[in-house]
């Protein structure tokens, strides 16, 4: 371990002045010039209908609530120009008699001498009534088909669910049904990946292990930033919304993670490989679709590296390196290059163990952080008991009519489910690479297990998030419902604060935490697209983890604008190839599901019939 940390030292030393040196105007302008394109292609949005309004634009006003004004050359740009709705016109027709010309669709372009003469510009603008990403419709479209495929098992396979993280089928799991009870069924064979070393075995973490390990990837800011900022633009209504995101999630992480057990890899070491990239290539090959399972594969394995390196790695560091410097009113710019140094150093101390170790410090951290910021909200709804009905008339109010935000019904709409659907990544095919390495014999009883992902992130915690706000800001005192906030850690804690003084420390330490142990998940992740593409062994894996390493300093030493707009983009970028192999693979999922099914019928009714336990029988 010491000499990992002192290799890790050598290598960073160099980076720590590119970072200090370099300004990070530059490396934005590097990033969105050369990465623009795609992140532009991955976020485009479709428009549903379009509303027009009449607008007057003071001339002789910079007023960014209405339009962007710059001045270059002798010439005047007016850009970004708002309706009266708060939406950005996408097109503009000039309705007054003035002699100044639209460019581009919608912006007016001209010069400053007829600035003088032009006091004021009476404009037709034309906006979407609202518009919705197109991956955000690949995601809910495969949420909506895994949920009627699979009969609702967001709902039939909770129970379920809470049995298996709890140990109660853990028998069967390890040995099998037909060893322990004679079914008749043999669950050994080519469908079931087998250990070398040990047929009883399979695996490397538990259930609740491997829960938690996806958990720490999801948990975090977008929990109590990302919430914020939905509600801002979306009012209360978002978060009824943000909740049937994360019902109809709970299928998605059911089907792609019972495909992370069936098809991964077991290395001779005991050590598990899994995620879209096996199961895509695996399965896609047992359908006869081998080339273009091989296709898909890859370009989910680039995307998972490049979505691990920034928005799994740089961005929780910049983020949390962000709210230390805050709370400790640090100034300058090394306060958050040695934040970064620290935050590496512990990164270290856990990646370097695999996914033991991972999921060993996040069964700890999770819940433990989620249990304190749960226990303050319910403080908080309990000291405001009487409110907490008028907060859910609020929010489905909201959910049907819009409440007048910009957008309507279909804008409240939309951003509810962006959000749910953004935090819990229910879909985009990373938490199959963490349940993968559980140990069973039966891939559904992971999947099972997988589907209370979205349930914990987005039903229970964004929805605890959301009634704190909507509770502690009836008057307005802290949030303007229609107008969007950029910096949703502060509502958030200004919320928790107007009830429990100082909570704000402690919602940096979350911060924190959370942002560590999304590191520390998206590490794995990262790891076994590398490893995929590159081989599998120790070289490869150290190498990986030494540049993810480098990148948590970076993350916490400079402003990322446009860098991590582009890692977000590859993140979602993952959802196109995984959806499309888990809907091909879906009738393998299902037959599974019935496998799973009968041994635990085939347990009960042995029990039934006199069997006590496992060790009973055997």
């Amino acid at each position: 371990m010491k000499k990992y940390l002192l290799l890790l030292f050598v290598l960073i030393l160099p980076l720590l002045n590119f970072a200090q040196e370099t300004t990070s105007q530059k490396i934005d302008n590097a990033f969105k010039k050369y990465t623009g394109w795609f992140v532009e292609g991955i976020f485009a949005e479709i428009p549903f209908g379009e509303i027009n309004e009449e607008v007057t634009l003071d001339l002789t006003k910079t007023d960014p609530f209405k339009y962007n004004k710059k001045i270059e050359n002798d010439s005047v740009y007016i850009t970004e120009i708002r309706l009266p709705s708060n939406r950005i016109a996408t097109e503009i027709d000039i309705l007054s008699d003035n002699d100044l010309s639209v460019r581009d669709k919608n912006s007016i372009v001209f010069s400053e001498k007829e600035l003088n003469s032009n006091q004021s510009v009476t404009l037709m603008a034309t906006s979407p009534y609202a518009s919705i990403p197109w991956v955000l419709i690949v995601l809910v479209g495969g949420a909506l088909f895994f949920t009627i495929y699979f009969k609702f098992i967001n709902v039939t396979g909770f129970r379920t669910a809470i049995k298996v993280v709890q140990g109660k089928y853990e028998d069967i799991e390890k040995h099998g049904a037909d060893t322990l009870y004679g079914d008749s069924t043999p669950n050994e064979g080519g469908d079931i990946i087998e250990t070398i070393r040990d047929e009883g075995a399979d695996g490397e973490v538990s259930h609740f292990q491997a829960l938690t390990a996806a958990l720490s990837a999801t948990v975090g800011l977008g929990n109590i930033a990302g919430v914020a900022v939905a509600l801002s633009i979306g009012g209360p209504g978002a978060t009824f919304w943000m909740i049937v995101a994360g019902l109809l999630g709970m299928a998605s992480k059911f089907a792609e993670c019972t495909l992370g057990v069936k098809y991964r890899d077991v290395g001779n070491d005991g050590t598990v490989y899994g995620g879209p990239m096996y199961y895509l290539t695996k399965g896609l090959r047992a359908k006869g679709m081998g080339g273009l399972g091989k296709v898909l594969a890859v370009i989910f394995a680039i995307f998972v590296i490049g979505g691990s390196f920034g928005g799994g790695n740089m961005f929780q560091a910049n983020q949390a390196a962000a709210q230390f410097v805050k709370l400790f009113d640090l100034e300058g710019g090394n306060a958050g290059l040695y934040f970064g140094l620290v935050m590496a150093v512990l990164v270290a101390v856990v990646i370097i163990g695999g996914i033991k170790r991972i999921a060993s410090v996040t069964e700890k951290i999770v819940p433990f952080m989620a249990g304190i910021y749960v226990l303050a909200a319910l403080i908080i709804l309990g000291a405001n008991f009487t409110l907490i009905d008028d907060a859910f008339g609020l929010i489905f109010e909201g959910a049907f009519s819009g409440l007048g935000i910009a957008g309507g019904l279909v804008g409240v709409m939309i951003q509810g489910i962006r959000r749910g659907a953004f935090s819990n990544e229910a879909g985009v095919g990373s938490a199959a690479i963490a349940h993968s390495a559980v140990r069973t014999k039966y891939p559904a009883s992971e999947g099972i297990v997988a589907l209370l992902e979205p349930f914990v992130d987005t039903v229970v915690i964004c929805t605890m998030t959301a009634l704190v706000i909507v509770i502690t800001n009836f008057d307005g005192s802290f949030m303007e419902y229609g107008v969007e906030i950029k910096e949703g850690v502060e509502i958030t804690a200004t919320a928790f604060d107007s009830v429990i003084p100082h909570f704000s420390v402690v919602l940096t330490i979350a911060v924190i935490l959370f942002a560590f142990s999304t590191m520390i998940s998206w590490s794995y992740y990262g790891m076994q697209g590398w490893v995929f593409l590159f081989g599998k062994g120790k070289t490869s894996d150290l190498a990986y983890k030494i540049l993810f390493l480098i990148f948590v300093v970076i993350g916490a030493s400079i402003s990322l604008g446009a860098v991590i707009d582009f890692s977000d983009a590859m993140i979602f970028a993952m959802v196109v190839p995984n959806i499309i192999g888990v809907v091909l693979l879906s009738p393998i999922i299902r037959n599974e599901l019935k496998k799973y099914y009968k041994a635990i019928n085939v347990k009960e009714e042995a029990i039934e019939e006199g069997a006590d336990d496992m060790n009973e029988i055997l």
